[in-house]
Parts: structure tokens; C-alpha cells; sequence
């Protein structure tokens, strides 16, 4: 304190003491809100969407985003608890910067005291002369980009569509067959980033913590040769491009102006509606926006034809010699893994990806093909099961749809054949329906079977007319009891609530 007086004027002493003593304890309440108790944080004006929401915390946990997952995506268990909670941390970590910045931004709006500045820190201007060091910065979290392998049809696109949608976060899914290096025919890679602008009505702060799912990831690898001293432009350029977007950069969005129908008609927007652009967002004009990736979840997805191959290769060679594991062999007790799931960054970079790349993706994880029990499952399960959507269908017009346990297996057996995952499900229902969905509307068939001679296209569906119900009911009843009597389980039973108040609804007109 005698110091303090020696140095400067009495006058001025009083407003050093409460300068040091603010900044060198604890905020007081009234400097962050000036009613309620204190808060540690800044509160924004505008509402924050999605897992930023109520007041700025994560409110989920992996294992809570997994059971959702469950209720849309039969099995692949292992790639749901990895994707659940590579999303999970992606999102604390993002939390977490914005609270770094609302600091920040805090400490930047407080008024300067020039009292607080002395002779000695004005001369400390030129480098090294200080004698203490700058202080680092706070510890940042490194982000983590997801590689999901596995065949078509599994589930992979459906499961971080799923995520999205549940944590209400921009998705944008972009196809990378038609990505070219800039300057070449095709689409550049920050198409990726428009879309996810676009997915964020404008918000671009909303885009900027969205998640790009960039599918048939695989197809941008390098070719194994290149004759003529071609230049590469789908393949390596494509890569190359992609590492800075991946990493965190800022990019330039050139927006276009929506094209609206004129105020009236039925696709017009009201007012507020979501068409338009948001705060912090483009405006109808078309102009330019700048993006920053940096807290953008990438999620590549592909089928990587002929890495198991490689996987398996590598894992040959490594169990040769005297002393060494026989990886290739299994004991009767443990059922033999999915080859993808031993996936290393080696086995990327031999199938051509650059190690760029595959070192920004530090994430991986496999799925496995489904097995006819899993597309019976596929079929009944999840929430939005493919055997509700066409029972509802049929429903809206007044007839009740239904399947036996026999006819599902036969559906799944035929999907299974197609080699295309649980998309064959849809195909093989489609072709069973087809003169069903045509002749019932309208007309005195109020129920449609499907048994096992009508899945195996032996027959048609069965028809039944209004007063026949009882017919309809005996006629599954009897293949359901053969069925089970032939000791296998029963698939289904009876319809489901929302089917029988679809069929009142459309017999009443309603």
C-alpha cells in the first residue's frame, strides 16, 4: 500500500485497489445478470437449438442416444455405442468451446481501467522482453471425424440420420462419386458445406455445429496405378481438397435467392415461417457467407470393397513363425468377427487413401450384414418398420393388411438373396402388393393376407370381403398354428393400435 502511494496520487489510489480486487477474485453476480442468482455463464438473447439448448448444456448421454438408436436400427450394436458416443463428446467438446468463447467475449466488453496501466507494462512491447511468459491458451479438443464401414443396406446412413434428427443439429448427406478437384467438371467438395447451410435454413452458426455425412466414401481412393501421367482429379484431388474442410477452415458459401411462389398460394410461407433465413444467416439476395468447419462432425460412410482382403492379408502375415497367434483360426465357442472390425490405418492407406486423411479420422468403426432373422426383425422392430408403413397404407384406404410369420421369413429370405441389405426388403413387398394395392381401394375387399404361397409367388394374396372377417382370421390363425407346430417361433400377432384406429378412421370417412 505505501508503494501504491509513492507511485501515484491519492486521488486515484481508491480506484487501483477496486480495479485489482475485481479482476483478481470471483465475478460478482450483478456483472453477469442483473436479477436471479449468479450464473457463470453469459445468456445469450436468442434461444440456442439443439444439444447447445437449455442453456448451453449437453443434455444426453451415449447410452440414452443408443437406446433411441434401438428403436429405429435392428442390431449392429457395437457401431451404435461407437457412433453414440463420438456424437456425445462431439458435442461437449462443442459446448465447450462456446463457453471459452462467451469468456471471452465477456472480458472484451468490460471497460478498461487506465489507472491499471503502469510505466513498466507501456515499455514491455517488443518480444522477449518480458520476463514472464504469455500465457497459453485454454486446453482445446481436438475433434473426431467417424469412418463407418460395412455393405449396403445396413443401417450406416440411417443411424447418424437418426442422431441427427433426435439432437436437432443440421444433417446434410453428400454422395462422393461426383467430387472433382476445382476447375474440372463435377461438383467441388464445399457443395458438402452448402448443403449443410442449406439443411440449416441460412443459420450459419446453426451450420456451423451440424454433421456432413459424406457416403460411398471409398470411391474417392486412389487408383492402384495411373498410366500416361494422368492427373488424378476424382480420386487423390479429391482428398486433398477434402483435408482442410475436414480439419477446420473457414469457407466462402456463395448463396443463390430462394425462389418462392407468390404470396396466396398454398405453398406460400406465412409469416415466420422456416423458410426463411434466420439471424446470422443469408438473406434473400443471393451473396457470399463465410463458414468455419472447425465444429463440424464429419461422418465418411462407404463399403470399401475389398479392404477384408487387405485386413486379412495383413493378419496372415502376422501369424506366420513358430511362437505366433493363428489369427485366421477360431474355436467352435467364439464365432468368427467381421474382418472390418480389425480395421488399422495401414489397411486404409493400401486400399488409397491418403495418410492425410486417414489421420483426421481417428474413429473407426464396422458394421455387419444382416442375416435373415435380422431382416425378419428389419421388418417388424423398429418404430418405422417397413411392415407399419404398408399395413397403415393399406389402412388409410379401409382394408387391414396382414402377413404371417411364414410370409415374413420367405420376404426376408428373398431380400437377403438380392445382396442389397434391408433396401430388398422394400422391393420384395413391393412386388407382393402390387395388384393388392391396386384392386382393394374402392372396392368390397376390406382384408388382404399375405401367406407363405403368396411370398413365395405361388398364389396371390387372399381376399376377403366385408362380413368375411371371421374367414380372415382362421385362415392366419391356421397358418400361424402350423407354423409354430412345426417348432419355429411366431413373428407376429395381433395388428397394431395405430393400424385399427387407421381403419375406423378411413371407415368413417374421417
Amino acid at each position: 500500500m505505501l508503494l501504491l502511494r509513492s507511485r501515484v496520487p491519492s486521488s486515484t489510489l481508491p480506484v487501483i485497489v477496486r480495479a485489482r480486487c475485481r479482476y483478481s477474485s470471483t465475478y460478482r453476480a450483478s456483472e453477469f445478470t442483473s436479477n436471479g442468482p449468479y450464473s457463470n455463464r453469459v445468456e445469450s438473447k436468442e434461444a440456442v437449438i439443439g444439444p447447445l439448448g437449455s442453456g448451453g448444456g449437453v443434455k444426453i448421454t451415449p447410452r440414452v442416444l443408443k437406446q433411441h438408436l434401438d428403436r429405429y436400427v435392428v442390431g449392429q450394436d457395437r457401431s451404435k455405442r461407437i457412433l453414440s458416443t463420438a456424437i456425445y463428446h462431439h458435442y461437449q467438446r462443442v459446448h465447450q468451446a462456446r463457453r471459452r468463447e462467451e469468456r471471452e467475449m465477456f472480458a472484451a466488453q468490460q471497460p478498461s481501467d487506465p489507472f491499471e496501466v503502469d510505466e513498466q507494462s507501456r515499455a514491455d512491447v517488443l518480444p522477449g522482453a518480458r520476463k514472464e511468459f504469455v500465457e497459453e491458451p485454454a486446453l482445446t479438443i481436438e475433434k473426431s471425424n467417424v469412418l463407418c464401414l460395412g455393405p449396403t443396406g445396413v443401417g450406416k446412413t440411417l443411424m447418424v440420420r437418426t442422431l441427427a434428427k433426435v439432437l436437432d443439429v443440421p444433417f446434410s448427406m453428400s454422395d462422393c462419386t461426383p467430387f472433382t478437384m476445382a476447375g474440372y467438371v463435377g461438383e467441388d467438395v464445399d457443395q458438402a458445406v452448402h448443403r449443410l447451410l442449406i439443411a440449416a435454413n441460412h443459420d450459419v452458426r446453426r451450420a456451423e455445429t451440424g454433421i456432413i455425412c459424406l457416403d460411398e466414401f471409398d470411391k474417392i481412393a486412389k487408383p492402384k496405378s495411373m498410366h500416361g501421367g494422368a492427373k488424378d482429379i476424382s480420386g487423390e484431388g479429391v482428398q486433398q481438397a477434402l483435408l482442410k474442410i475436414i480439419e477446420g477452415t473457414t469457407l466462402q458459401i456463395h448463396t443463390k435467392p430462394e425462389r418462392r411462389p407468390p404470396m396466396g398460394l398454398p405453398n406460400s410461407p406465412g409469416p415466420g415461417s422456416f423458410n426463411q433465413p434466420t439471424a446470422g444467416g443469408g438473406g434473400q439476395k443471393g451473396e457470399v457467407v463465410t463458414i468455419d468447419t472447425s465444429d463440424i462432425l464429419f461422418i465418411f460412410t462407404g463399403a470399401f470393397i475389398g479392404l477384408d482382403k487387405i485386413i486379412s492379408d495383413r493378419v496372415a502375415k502376422g501369424s506366420i513363425g513358430f511362437n505366433a497367434h493363428v489369427h485366421g483360426s477360431h474355436s467352435s465357442s467364439h464365432p468368427q468377427k467381421n474382418p472390418l472390425e480389425l480395421t488399422e490405418p495401414g489397411d486404409l492407406i493400401t486400399f488409397g487413401m491418403i495418410p492425410e486423411i486417414v489421420g483426421r479420422i481417428p474413429v473407426t468403426t464396422a458394421v455387419e450384414s444382416l442375416s435373415q432373422e435380422m431382416l425378419v426383425r428389419v421388418l417388424t422392430e423398429p418404430r418405422n418398420a417397413l411392415l407399419r408403413q404398408y399395413e397403415t397404407l393399406f389402412a388409410l384406404s379401409g382394408v387391414e393388411l396382414r402377413f404371417t410369420s411364414p410370409a415374413l421369413r420367405e420376404v426376408a429370405r428373398s431380400a437377403l438373396a438380392m445382396g442389397t441389405g434391408a433396401r430388398g426388403l422394400r422391393t420384395v413387398v413391393e412386388r407382393l402388393l402390387s395388384d393388392a394395392m391396386f384392386e382393394a381401394p374402392g372396392t368390397s375387399i376390406k382384408h388382404v393376407l399375405v401367406n407363405e404361397a403368396a411370398a413365395s409367388r405361388k398364389q396371390l394374396p387372399l381376399y376377403f370381403a366385408r362380413g368375411q372377417r371371421h374367414k380372415f382370421e382362421a385362415a392366419f390363425a391356421a397358418e400361424e398354428e402350423t407354423w409354430v407346430a412345426r417348432g419355429n417361433r411366431q413373428i407376429v400377432g395381433a395388428p397394431a393400435d395405430t393400424v385399427e384406429e387407421a381403419v375406423r378412421a378411413a371407415g368413417s370417412g374421417a
